[in-house]
């Protein structure tokens, strides 16, 4: 019986070998036996087809491009280092654009790719929303309904006593009367940040009546959070974003890349598992977006693989 590491290194050759089959058979000179013994190849075992399907996976589905890139892709990113969450993300990518498809129905406003925009509403409150971002309006004579779809946004709410203005983001709510406040659905939970004023934060999903927060405070949520979560902050830095910069202090790569995503076209993801938790800190120009994953690359232990619609840091 083999052992575990013995496995390892059987699924780590056979996943080199798969990805030197399609190096081969899309270098412009394969011919037909070459093709023929690749099928024989793949089906020697379920392990063989497994590797196969991976490397097509990548192979196609990523859309590899380029001969340095494929020497690349063959010796460094192995299926064992994209298992950690490469692939994974690769087979979510559908249901990303499945979701995008529904908001970008349900949006009565949206941005693009390193798009902001400048709202007034009926009431005289501003949203400014972030790019890559999505809101709809629901307002009636007693409330003044904003979801947060997707993405971020600045809001700056006219006073109305009697109307509250409520934003709702991801099972939670923030409600406010007269502040200006930012709401931002991140990678792992929605973040509330106020700016001038009050507001009250709350969810359906924590057995709590909710939490108040004022001006540098931040409120958390998230379906698996057991109950809000207060910090005190710099209002000014969080939304850094509206003067052009992002600011980042020992934030988490894997939060980095999903701000980063708003400002550069195709997704970027992060191969191996441990790397989302490397620590990013610098001030960044949100007119230069791609200068915080060449920073990424100078600073931490990664290497950063840009391909035509994916960017790939293992």
């Amino acid at each position: 019986m083999k052992s575990n590491e013995d496995q390892m290194n059987v699924d780590i050759e056979l996943s080199n070998a798969a990805i030197d089959w399609l190096v081969k058979l899309n270098s412009g000179a394969a011919s037909a036996e070459d093709l023929a013994n690749f099928e024989q190849w793949r089906f020697q075992s379920s392990e063989h087809e497994k590797a196969a399907l991976e490397a097509e996976a990548i192979w196609y589905g990523v859309g590899l491009a380029g001969k340095k890139l494929r020497e690349d892709t063959r010796k460094k990113i192995t299926r064992r280092a994209l298992l950690g969450g490469g692939i994974v993300a690769l087979g979510g990518l559908g249901l990303t654009q499945y979701k995008d498809i529904n908001t970008q129905l349900a949006a009565d406003y949206k941005t693009g790719i390193g798009e902001q925009r400048q709202l007034t509403l009926e009431d005289g409150s501003t949203v400014l929303l972030n790019a890559d971002s999505a809101i709809s309006i629901d307002y009636t004579p007693t409330r003044r309904g904003i979801t947060l779809l997707k993405g971020q946004a600045h809001f700056t709410v006219s006073p109305a006593a009697h109307r509250p203005f409520i934003v709702e983001a991801e099972g939670g709510q923030a409600r406010a009367i007269g502040t200006v406040f930012d709401v931002a659905i991140g990678a792992e939970q929605v973040a509330v940040t106020v700016i001038e004023g009050r507001v009250g934060v709350s969810t359906s999903t924590v057995n709590s009546r909710g939490v108040e927060i004022g001006s540098d405070e931040q409120a958390h949520y998230a379906h698996r959070m057991p109950a809000l979560e207060v910090k005190a902050v710099d209002a000014a830095l969080v939304t850094a974003w509206r003067r052009g910069k992002l600011i980042f202090n020992q934030r988490p790569l894997s939060d980095v890349v999903f701000e980063i995503e708003r400002y550069l076209p195709g997704k970027i993801f992060i191969a191996r598992a441990h790397m989302r938790l490397l620590k990013v800190t610098g001030v960044f120009d949100l007119s230069e977006p791609a200068s915080v994953l060449q920073i990424v690359e100078e600073t931490l232990p990664v290497r950063v693989a840009a391909m035509p619609f994916v960017t790939v840091i293992y």
